[in-house]
C-alpha cells in the first residue's frame, strides 16, 4: 500500500490540474462543455487514479492505475495540441504547459518500473 499523499507524482499532478484549470479558463465560453471539461476532467483523472488504487495491497493493480494516468497525460496533450491550433492558447503556453506534462509522464513511468509486480 501507498500513501498517495506523500507520493510526489500524486503532488505534482494536482499541481498541474491547478494550472490546467487556470489555462482553460480564459478558452471561450462556448467551449465550457467542450474542450474545457475534457481538458479539466483529464487532468483530475491523473492524480485521482493514483489516489485511488494507491490504497490497494497488489502492485498490478496500482501499475494499471498507473497506466490509466498516463493514457490521461497523452490526452491532454493532444488537447492542448488542438487548443493551440483553435488558438485557445499561444505556443509559449503550449510549449510551458507540455513540458510540465512530459515531466509527469516520466515520474509516473519511472515510479510504474520500480513496482514489482
Amino acid at each position: 500500500m501507498h500513501r498517495f499523499k506523500e507520493l510526489e507524482i500524486w503532488k505534482r499532478s494536482r499541481i498541474f490540474c491547478s494550472s490546467i484549470y487556470s489555462l482553460t479558463s480564459q478558452f471561450p465560453d462556448a467551449e465550457k462543455f467542450g474542450i474545457t471539461n475534457q481538458l479539466r476532467r483529464a487532468s483530475v483523472s491523473i492524480p485521482s487514479n493514483i489516489a485511488e488504487d494507491s490504497s490497494r495491497k497488489s502492485n498490478k493493480d496500482f501499475s494499471r492505475f498507473l497506466e490509466i494516468s498516463i493514457g490521461s497525460c497523452y490526452e491532454i496533450e493532444t488537447q492542448l495540441m488542438i487548443a493551440f491550433d483553435l488558438n485557445f492558447i499561444s505556443k509559449e503556453e503550449l510549449d510551458s504547459i507540455t513540458s510540465e506534462l512530459s515531466e509527469i509522464i516520466k515520474m509516473v513511468s519511472k515510479f510504474k518500473s520500480t513496482l514489482k509486480i
